[in-house]
Formats: C-alpha cells, sequence, structure tokens
C-alpha cells in the first residue's frame, strides 16, 4: 500500500530527475580511507546583506565583496548538508530547513534522491546548531522526524539554549521565530536526542568540537584526527569571513566571540592542512584554507 511518505518520495525523485542537468552537489566530494563524505544541496538562501556585513568596516568590506563579484545589498549563500558514509554508517551534519524557512531552501530531499538514500536509511544526524536552515528539515508535515531511524545528537549547551523559555525574549525580534521554531522541532526528539560536549568522540572518528559565538553552543565536527573538518557556520562565508575573520558578523549572535572562534579555527585548518567543509561557501562547501596576510582565503577542492 502506497502511504503518504511514499508518494512525497516518489514525486521528489521525479523532480530531483529534472533538476539532474543542474549541479545538485551529490557526488563525492571526500574521501578518507573508507570513509565517504559528500556535501548534498539545501539549496541557497537570500539574505539582506547586512544581515551578515552590518556593523563592518563599510568602505574596505565594500572593497572585500566587490572582489569576489557580489553585491552587499543581498546575498544568496548555498546550504551544504554533509552526508557520511563508513561502510556501517550513514551520517548526515545538520537537516536543512525544510519547506517551512524560505521557498530557495529546503531542497535536500531532492539531493539524497539523486544518490538513492532513503530517509530511513540514514543512522545518525549530528547538529553543529539550531538555526532553522540547520534543523527546520527535522520534521515532516505530520511533525514526525524525516529521519525515523536516526539517532539525533546536539551539543548539550545548544540544545539547553533553544529549549529555555527565556531565549525567545533575549535573542531579538529578528530571531524570536528561529527560537520558537527550534524550541518545537527539539522538543519532538527531547527524550531521545544524545546530548554531547566538547572533545566527545559521538561515533568512531567523529569528534565534537565547541566552537561557540554563532549560537552559544555550536559545534564543528572533526572526522579523523584531523582528516577534515564540519566547521558549520562557525565560517560562515568565503569572502569576509576568510579576508577578515576577525571582523563581527551580524549573522553571528555573539560577535566578538564568534570572531575569536573563527581566527583560532582558520589558523588551526591552515596550520594543519585540514580539509573543511563549510555549509555556505561555495563549490559545495569543500575545500582548504590558505594564509593570506591579514587574513586567509579559501581554495575550493
Amino acid at each position: 500500500m502506497l502511504t503518504r511518505r511514499h508518494i512525497l518520495t516518489s514525486a521528489t525523485a521525479a523532480l530531483a530527475g529534472a533538476l539532474l542537468p543542474q549541479r545538485l552537489w551529490g557526488g563525492s566530494t571526500l574521501t578518507l580511507g573508507p570513509v565517504q563524505i559528500d556535501t548534498l544541496s539545501d539549496g541557497s538562501l537570500v539574505l539582506p546583506g547586512d544581515f551578515i556585513l552590518g556593523g563592518m568596516p563599510q568602505q574596505e568590506m565594500a572593497e572585500i565583496v566587490a572582489k569576489y563579484g557580489l553585491p552587499t545589498d543581498q546575498l544568496t549563500p548555498p546550504c551544504n548538508v554533509t552526508l557520511l558514509r563508513d561502510g556501517t554508517h550513514t551520517v548526515l551534519f545538520d537537516v536543512g530547513s525544510g519547506p517551512d524557512f524560505q521557498p530557495s531552501a529546503g531542497k535536500l530531499a531532492e539531493a539524497m534522491e539523486v544518490l538513492g538514500i532513503a530517509p530511513e536509511d540514514v543512522t545518525h544526524v549530528l547538529f553543529t546548531h539550531g538555526h532553522p536552515d540547520h534543523l527546520w528539515g527535522l520534521l515532516d508535515e505530520f511533525d514526525e522526524p524525516v529521519f525515523p531511524a536516526a539517532e539525533f545528537v546536539m551539543g548539550q549547551t545548544e540544545f539547553d539554549y533553544w529549549m529555555d523559555p527565556a531565549t525567545v525574549d533575549s535573542i531579538g525580534e529578528a530571531r524570536a521565530s528561529f527560537a520558537v521554531g527550534a524550541a518545537r522541532r527539539l522538543a519532538a526528539i527531547a527524550d531521545t536526542v544524545r546530548l554531547v560536549a566538547d572533545g566527545d568522540e559521538v561515533l568512531p572518528g567523529i569528534t565534537a568540537r565547541l566552537t561557540p559565538g554563532h549560537t552559544p553552543g555550536h559545534l564543528a565536527w572533526e572526522i579523523g584526527a584531523g582528516g577534515a573538518m564540519v566547521v558549520g557556520d562557525a565560517i560562515g562565508n568565503h569572502h569576509v569571513a576568510f579576508e577578515r575573520p576577525d571582523w563581527a558578523s551580524g549573522s553571528d549572535q555573539d560577535g566578538a566571540q564568534a570572531a575569536l572562534t573563527r581566527v583560532a579555527l582558520l589558523e588551526r585548518l591552515a596550520a594543519e592542512a585540514i580539509p573543511m567543509i563549510g555549509y555556505h561557501l561555495p563549490g559545495g562547501g569543500v575545500g582548504r584554507v590558505e594564509w593570506a596576510a591579514p587574513g586567509f582565503r579559501f581554495v575550493e577542492a
């Protein structure tokens, strides 16, 4: 018998076929021994420039952004969900926006179809943080987890922040809906989610790294001993975040803390030549960091 979920999956598969000529980022992007890592497009966001660029030295910022052929009034960053398969586990890092955030995002199911991966195949979901474009794809239209067989893992600090009833009043009016949406979705998995701390190895070779500032408990995920780093939004773009990582960004909830985190993370990635995967970086988000005084540059893989 055809269930509603099967109908939705079939419709998505047909749409994915239509989209195949476009670049969906459903191919292998990084191999670490037996581990295969792919980045899957969840679409893109449409953001006012000030959301990211506000508060920066405007003339110098505009010169940097112009070098990358981008405007300053509106930005459309891609959203790259990371998929890891090691022969035993099928792991997603974040789950995208789902249908309720922006119409340009929420495309993860289409990209998964391209690789022939069903939601039931996912064994683990590891969250970087609780913003809508990373978390809101957790539930379907019946408020059931989209990935029914998965174990969900989030940092304790991050989970506590979004589940705190006071957050909606302290986060600011522009982000109040973020808090309401996160609390509703996390409540659905509250009894089963595994909560972790900095340095915890949550699966063989996958370790949580606290990278606070963008949100209070943001986690990056280190794969292997410096084999790769899924950085989430700790490094949020390929232009000012690299060239002037010391500048506070409007997209970060604690700009000063996020800048300290970003500088330290970029220094380590560059010094140790660790491949990185960024949620909002171009080319599927996979690349490496090079020194480029006074900051850094992102080199696509």
